[in-house]
């Protein structure tokens, strides 16, 4: 019975073309349930870390310095035997260093790994005559255009060459001006720019 079950799946792939097995391995590949862009892992060499990142931390071969950590409204985190750290504006790789210097003070030779597990911090607003307003969180970089899409694009009223992001520096507001019909028609692209964590876009 098994030659002949064998004998069958041969026959069966031997029969499909390049285009279908590779069709059927797409497709065992990819299935399952689809998960949160902001629960998958994230190419963090150049993320800065922002409020309500999770971050993974561990130290090589003590458990107890294993743990999940959430980054504060004020942008530190707390970790065992070195207290309260900034995280807030800083790369992992940064994070790192400033934790293994930090508890090679109780642990020499110290290893230490962080790594990202949830961006939460990414959050954009669209706010103004859109489809849908509101706060967005997302787990990439996001541009203007973009961000307007996720709101459901202008209403038809909208002032759609009067758009301006605002934006917080330091405590001082900034603003940059967006004229869509102008980008819709491939004219100054330029203003099409990388929305920062925070950023309100205002359609009037």
């Amino acid at each position: 019975m098994r030659h002949y079950i064998t004998t069958f799946f041969r026959t069966v792939i031997v029969g499909l073309s390049v285009p279908a097995l590779f069709m059927t391995a797409f497709i065992s590949c990819t299935y399952g349930e689809p998960r949160s862009s902001t629960d998958m892992p994230v190419d963090d060499s150049g993320y800065l870390l922002g409020p309500e990142d999770v971050l993974l931390i561990s130290v090589w071969k003590d458990e107890q310095l294993t743990r999940e950590v959430v980054v504060r409204p004020d942008g530190m985190i707390s970790f065992p035997l070195v207290g309260d750290v900034a995280a807030e504006g800083r790369t992992v790789e940064e994070l790192r260093i400033d934790l293994a210097k930090r508890l090679i003070k109780y642990i020499p030779a110290v290893n230490v790994t962080v790594a990202v597990t949830k961006v939460l911090s990414y959050k954009v607003y669209v706010l103004g005559r859109v489809a849908k307003p509101g706060e967005y969180l997302v787990g990439h970089y996001t541009d203007v255009l973009q961000a307007l899409s996720l709101a459901g694009g202008l209403t038809p009223f909208a002032a759609e060459n009067d758009i301006k992001i605002v934006r917080r520096i330091r405590g001082q507001q900034q603003t940059f001006p967006f004229r869509y019909g102008d980008v819709r028609k491939g004219i100054d692209l330029e203003q099409n720019i990388l929305l920062q964590r925070g950023d309100t876009v205002m359609v009037p």
